[in-house]
């Protein structure tokens, strides 16, 4: 018996973490004489003034409890805290206890001398040289270092028993295999949840999160058209900052960026806050920096990064002349726009005006709009490119006018064809009326007998005449009919001075100061 001393004090809670552990805190002068007797019970020490009980069994409450029982006896001073308490004085058994004869006081002893073969195990008094499945339940065969028995274990955790002796291992291995030479592994089994709990209980007192967050999701690599849409506004500052022949200028509103090439006949238009089917870039081009578009390009704000990366990488290193003017609509360019579909064995359908290259799944595409090319001067988008479960329900999508340059269009194409992204989650559909997103509300309805009745568009290996006489009535037009402005709201009327207006103040600031 230990010599009595009212100057150790021991305090037995609960685990923060691990709720059977039981933890054992000593305080006073005397600690040594009962981090002895803590230790004789069962208890590791985690460091001078702190103990452990960790057990496979779940029982160390019931054995605290007869730890306390001996300390106190011993003239130590202990304190159970309450949920310690109420953990000793809960009633429970196990679920489908397979020897359900035994009564709860034998329960324990034999989940006692499990947690003695565990910790034989554990500190390397007992070295197991292989172990197996047994239709389910795990078998082993292992040697005692201090006496030369071997022993063949069967079942895990506080069911671990012996089942079996021998004089030497060789004799315990050759049974072992001849039993179990199928599922025979060599060493020990992997550790049970059991087994890993309470190794983490002796690791750390480490107190439990409050709200423990989920594993940031490892990005996947995704074809271009399905990656994270990103931030759309650290790409348009990452761009400003690596060009310098661009700048940010003042505007009427902090809600839109303006970003401007040094030439004035390129600009960008960002809409920092709008709905995921509207317009939140606008690139716009102009043949001199007082004269009418000749091409505006628009992307949602949920258009993928590596898909605006391409764009703005095509605006940046790009001929800002060349870029500007763009190039009008027939074969030739059609044809040179869509090659990178074309070479990746997109599918190529036309349904009237409407000439598509979409994916085998149909989930990306590239539209032309035939009607529209011929009438630069209207609503309506000649392309028009987009990805998700179809064309009139997009994901996200990317339209241009008929004077867009082939050579961006081409680099856009080719990234959707062999571009890729990251993606760290699943996208989801964007909920949407159903409409045609190639005929934008407020575009005015053709009758059926209008005399601009486009003549479909065929398979351009086999242009017919009739299509680039058709495109060619409408090119002396040359602009997209628009002033200064990067809307086509924003300036007066179609090819018109313009008139006095917010918008018009608007303009002239663009012209105006800069930031």
């Amino acid at each position: 018996m230990t010599t009595p001393s009212a100057d150790a004090y021991v305090r037995l809670d609960t685990h923060p973490t691990h709720t059977s552990a039981v933890t054992a805190t000593i305080t006073g002068s005397q600690r040594e004489p009962a981090h002895a007797a803590l230790t004789a019970h069962g208890f590791e020490a985690l460091d001078d003034d702190t103990l452990l009980m960790a057990r496979i069994d779940h029982e160390e409450p019931h054995w605290a409890e007869k730890a306390a029982k001996a300390l106190t006896a011993d003239g130590f001073i202990i304190e159970i805290a309450p949920r310690l308490r109420e953990a000793i004085e809960e009633e429970w058994s196990w679920a489908d206890y397979p020897m359900h004869w035994c009564t709860r006081a034998e329960i324990r002893e034999v989940s006692n001398e499990a947690q003695k073969i565990y910790d034989d195990i554990r500190h390397g008094r007992l070295i197991i040289h292989a172990h197996a499945d047994d239709s389910g339940t795990t078998v082993a065969v292992g040697t005692y270092r201090d006496t030369g028995k071997s022993v063949y274990l069967h079942g895990e955790n506080h069911l671990r028993q012996i089942a079996d002796t021998f004089g030497s291992p060789a004799q315990a291995l050759t049974a072992f295999e001849r039993l179990h030479s199928d599922t025979m592994r060599p060493g020990p089994a992997p550790m049970t949840d059991s087994e890993r709990a309470a190794t983490q209980a002796r690791t750390s007192l480490g107190t439990p999160a409050t709200e423990p967050q989920p594993p940031a999701p490892e990005p996947e690599i995704v074809p271009a058209y399905t990656a994270d849409a990103g931030d759309h506004d650290a790409l348009l500052d990452q761009f400003l900052t690596t060009h310098g022949d661009w700048e940010k200028w003042r505007t009427w509103s902090d809600d839109t960026t303006h970003v401007i090439h040094e030439s004035q006949t390129l600009r960008i238009e960002r809409v920092h806050e709008t709905d995921p089917r509207e317009a939140a870039w606008t690139v716009a081009a102009y043949e001199t920096p007082v004269s009418e578009r000749m091409w505006h390009l628009t992307a949602t704000g949920t258009t993928p990064a590596p898909v605006l990366q391409a764009l703005l990488h095509h605006l940046s290193e790009g001929d800002a002349w060349d870029t500007a003017i763009g190039s009008p609509v027939d074969e030739k360019t059609v044809t040179a726009a869509t090659k990178p579909l074309t070479d990746a064995g997109w599918k190529h359908t036309v349904d009237g005006r409407w000439i598509r290259w979409t994916t085998p799944s149909g989930d990306v595409g590239i539209q032309f709009d035939a009607f529209a090319a011929q009438t630069p001067n209207s609503t309506l988008a000649t392309w028009t490119i987009w990805a998700g479960p179809n064309i009139d329900h997009p994901t996200w999508t990317i339209t241009a006018s008929p004077y867009t340059p082939s050579v961006l269009l081409t680099d856009l194409a080719e990234n959707l064809a062999h571009g890729t992204g990251p993606r760290t989650y699943t996208p989801v559909e964007v909920k949407r009326p159903a409409h045609l997103t190639t005929a934008p509300h407020g575009a005015a309805p053709q009758s059926d007998n209008s005399p601009l009745e486009p003549i479909p568009l065929t398979e351009f290996a086999h242009a017919q005449p009739s299509v680039t006489s058709q495109l060619a009535g409408h090119r002396a037009s040359n602009t997209d009919g628009q002033r200064i402005g990067l809307r086509e709201h924003d300036y007066g009327e179609t090819g018109g001075g313009a008139t006095a207006s917010p918008q018009n103040d608007r303009r002239q600031e663009l012209t105006g100061g800069r930031r």
